[in-house]
């Protein structure tokens, strides 16, 4: 939650809590209704206090429209990787981190022309790793969609420490590989 955020939700709480003071103490009789409003139209209307308490209600009214209607960017923030700790300190592991590992272990595919990688980290920090690749002819797919989703997380697993929740592979192309040599 973002410091403005806090210091919105601080005020209103506050003046909530003071609203429902009054409110109770009116309701009791140990305050009388009358004495309240006299003090209101006194704040209200004195040429010093008037001003400033427009000033802070139009304050007060913007704040809460963004409050409402306008969420934090902690949240997306928090979705740009996974933050663990331990006594030493903490560690932010990147989605770039975890899609470099993931494209490192598919540059070991020979069958593999090109790949594109994407991660995403749900509420619960779980990653979801989703590889789209363009594989050459000779390519047996299923074996090799296989193989890549068990190396991607078993080198997650061993290089950050951290269990995957899927990796999807998704095959956009099957090119003919094209030799180096020209046949005559």
């Amino acid at each position: 939650m973002k410091i403005v955020d806090r210091i919105c939700l601080v005020i209103f709480s506050i003046i909530v809590l003071i609203m429902s003071l009054i409110s109770a103490f009116i309701i009791t009789r140990w305050l009388d209704i009358e004495l309240i409003s006299e003090w209101t139209i006194k704040i209200f209307s004195n040429k010093v206090s008037g001003p400033i308490s427009l000033a802070l209600a139009i304050i007060l009214s913007i704040l809460s429209i963004k409050c409402i209607f306008f969420s934090s960017n902690a949240k997306e923030k928090s979705k740009e990787g996974i933050l663990l700790e331990n006594e030493n300190g903490k560690l932010l592991v990147s989605k770039d981190t975890v899609e470099n590992i993931t494209g490192t272990v598919i540059k070991n595919f020979e069958s593999v022309e090109s790949s594109i990688t994407k991660v995403e980290v749900d509420n619960e920090n779980k990653i979801s790793v989703f590889i789209t690749l363009s594989v050459f002819s000779e390519a047996i797919i299923k074996d090799l969609a296989s193989k890549i989703q068990n190396n991607v997380k078993d080198a997650i697993k061993n290089s950050l420490d951290l269990e995957i929740k899927e990796v999807n592979v998704r095959i956009k192309n099957v090119t003919v590989k094209k030799d180096s040599e020209v046949k005559e």
